[in-house]
């Protein structure tokens, strides 16, 4: 039992870590502000799988890599999730350099309670009162922040979307997350030099001007594959609620980037819908916690 709870110990320090990197990238991209998101987002590409690559010949885990491509249904599955998960780095590169880190942190806030809906519409899982209660408060958050704002949230809304359908074809691909996501950036790879040779050709690139920026959009490989891979480590380790509640970390942080540091505007009406958002957490936390202990009980039971 000791060791067992040292390792959990060492999976919560390992989720914080990753969640504290996620939540704080926005000081990374609101440097690089005067490069397009788009060319930031090639560079990710494209370093991150030199990282995931590397990492899996290290482990002698490529093979692992080759079987996602073993299959045109594989491939194409494996497809779909490249494009939610570029899509939604896109628009989280775009709204911090755009004056809308606010919006990008709330999409964070918002993704579990898409998520859960997604489980109920596409997988049949059941909701009780209080995560039934916790989605609507989220719906009624987002109403509201339309109607004082006179239009949509559509950065968050997109962010939440993409991150939740993201996780809806991840259940589909039988593959570790280090190996799913190094087969994603790989087949986003050609795309990524595609947009990086054009670039360059009409001598807008960025990369080779300046050794900072060199280092900082090599970077981005880290800046993605350390937390991803500390996030594995760390549900290996811990259980799924834990998981859920220290994920809260990341939009947490964002959320204090862009008001107390990029000084972004946060009005009443921004205040009552991350008040709600917040309650509806609360409420879905707190039952997920009460499902985790119950479950528990009876296996101890049986």
């Amino acid at each position: 039992m000791p060791n067992s709870n040292k390792e959990a110990t060492k999976g919560v320090v390992a989720m914080t870590i990753a969640c504290l990197i996620w939540g704080f990238s926005p000081l990374y991209y609101k440097v690089l502000s005067h490069i397009p998101p788009l060319e930031i987002l090639a560079h990710r590409t494209i370093w991150s799988f030199v990282i995931f690559a590397f990492v899996l010949f290290v482990q002698n885990r490529l093979p692992t890599l080759l079987k996602l491509f073993s299959s045109l249904k594989s491939v194409a599955v494996v497809a779909v999730a490249a494009l939610m998960i570029s899509g939604n780095w896109f628009a989280f590169i775009f709204s911090i350099q755009n004056g809308h880190a606010v919006e990008a942190a709330l999409g964070y806030y918002i993704f579990p309670l898409v998520a859960v809906l997604l489980g109920k519409l596409l997988f049949g899982e059941t909701l009780s009162k209080v995560q039934w209660s916790a989605v609507a408060m989220a719906s009624v958050a987002v109403s509201l922040l339309t109607y004082g704002l006179g239009v949509a949230p559509w950065i968050s809304l997109f962010v939440a979307a993409s991150f939740g359908f993201y996780g809806v074809v991840k259940k589909r691909i039988d593959a570790g997350p280090v190996v799913s996501v190094t087969g994603e950036v790989a087949l986003l790879v050609p795309i990524a030099l595609g947009v990086l040779f054009m670039v360059h050709s009409r001598g807008d690139g960025h990369f080779g001007t300046a050794a900072w920026e060199n280092s900082m959009l090599i970077f981005s490989g880290i800046l993605t594959a350390l937390p991803l891979m500390l996030f594995s480590y760390a549900t290996q380790r811990n259980r799924l609620s834990t998981v859920g509640l220290l994920q809260y970390i990341n939009p947490t942080a964002q959320f204090f980037c862009a008001v107390a540091i990029f000084g972004e505007p946060f009005g009443f009406w921004h205040a009552l819908a991350f008040g709600l958002i917040w309650l509806g957490l609360a409420l879905y936390s707190g039952s997920s916690l009460a499902q985790d202990r119950a479950s528990r009980k009876n296996a101890v039971a049986l």
